[in-house]
């Protein structure tokens, strides 16, 4: 196993794990671009966008619910942004498909 986020996802590297299930997790970016910036990452390894088919196309469904799902967690529903890297041109670094999520720009800190 050589890829980052399958170590993280198997739980053999240290990860702020915010949620997870039989298909996703989703963590802390560790270079945040964002007041808050989280990845969505399939539990199995998917290279790319490009290496998407029939049998795993469903995943993306998936990773947008649990990115609906991280806004309203973090009380953002509006004013946030998914972006998936497809390639090195566009700025792929891990080649294991995930979603960034990244917000919170114009919402308050909590107070305490």
């Amino acid at each position: 196993m050589t890829c980052i986020f399958c170590h993280i996802i198997a739980h053999g590297l240290p990860a702020e794990i915010l949620y997870e299930d039989e298909d996703l997790a989703v963590f802390k970016d560790i270079n945040p671009a964002a007041p808050i910036h989280l990845l969505i990452v399939p539990k199995k390894h998917i290279d790319s966008v490009n290496a998407l088919d029939e049998k795993t196309a469903g995943i993306f469904a998936k990773m947008v619910l649990a990115a609906k799902r991280m806004a309203e967690r973090h009380g953002i529903q509006s004013g946030y942004r998914l972006m998936i890297n497809n390639g090195r041109e566009a700025g792929q670094v891990v080649y294991h498909l995930h979603m960034h999520f990244m917000g919170g720009w114009g919402r308050k800190p909590a107070k305490g």
